[in-house]
């Protein structure tokens, strides 16, 4: 995802990353078209569409909220 942020990623790929990280990918209550990603240890939260392609601008803010739980203590 990284070195590719405009693939053809899908909302399983990121899926699959955030359980990697144990961070939370919830998809939203109600039917809505985002998914809510967030780790219990930081007060930032993310939404990512469920559309294919994901767009890399969304691809790009999920790799720096890996980064960020990576960094912590």
């Amino acid at each position: 995802m990284r070195r590719n942020p405009a693939g053809d990623w899908r909302i399983e790929d990121v899926e699959a990353l955030c359980r990697e990280f144990a961070i939370l990918c919830e998809p939203a209550r109600g039917g809505g078209s985002h998914y809510k990603i967030g780790h219990p240890r930081l007060a930032q939260k993310l939404t990512i569409p469920f559309k294919r392609p994901i767009k890399a601008v969304y691809i790009r803010k999920l790799i720096a909220f890996v980064d960020a739980v990576r960094t912590l203590p």
